[in-house]
């Protein structure tokens, strides 16, 4: 009797959290509306090298030149996913390093530059989920205060990623300054007090070829 009461109860409860999410993609598979392109050697939505692109549904970065698109909204709180790939192009200064890019996020609306203030969930070779803080930002993770340096690191805890030519699915949520990033499902960082609280999302180019899509977003 006791464990019919608590489902029923329970019942509710279940149904709600078993609804889809909702979430609406923010790149429409088909062009970049909605979003700004900065390059560090062409400025602001200039691209004659074709640096970032739209192919088959999917945004394409050749890496060539360091820079970013990025919403042209601004987001408190959300539960952000997309899909990446790498591609097999690398360029100076990191053609013999670790593929890279990352999902930077709470950047203000103001600044374009390399790289603005900022947390990212990081996109690299191996590392994919570690968190950076840039430009002073701080946060509380696993016990520790972080302290306020131009690059602060900290490192993932568990290794969600897929190996070199598959797609990897990665999810940041932020919420009232706690954050947790996931990678293809697995939990691989988590903190709170984020000292920046909301901004723009941007999706990075950093020496590398990569490939974004199904980027979709729900405000909380």
């Amino acid at each position: 009797m006791k464990k019919l009461i608590f489902l029923l109860f329970s019942l509710p409860w279940m149904l709600a959290n078993a609804q889809p999410a909702k979430m609406i993609p923010i790149f429409n598979g088909n062009n970049l509306e909605g979003w700004t392109k900065f390059l560090q050697r062409q400025g602001t939505d200039k691209d004659p090298q074709g640096v970032i692109t739209v192919e088959n549904g999917a945004i394409h970065v050749t890496g060539q030149d360091f820079g970013y698109i990025a919403t042209k909204k601004s987001y408190r709180n959300f539960h952000l996913s997309l899909e990446f790939k790498w591609g097999e192009k690398k360029f100076p200064p990191r053609e013999h390093q670790k593929r890279d890019a990352g999902i930077c996020f709470n950047v203000d609306l103001v600044s374009n530059k390399i790289w603005p203030k900022c947390a990212e969930c990081q996109i690299q070779e191996g590392d994919v989920g570690d968190l950076w803080l840039v430009d002073s930002v701080t946060a509380f993770v696993d016990g520790i205060q972080t302290e306020p340096k131009d690059y602060a690191q900290v490192v993932k805890i568990k290794d969600g990623e897929r190996p070199h030519g598959d797609w990897n699915r990665v999810e940041v949520i932020f919420n009232n300054g706690k954050f947790i990033f996931k990678v293809n499902g697995v939990l691989v960082n988590e903190g709170e007090y984020l000292s920046i609280t909301s901004g723009r999302i941007l999706l990075q180019s950093e020496g590398a070829e990569i490939y974004y899509r199904d980027v979709k977003i729900e405000e909380l």
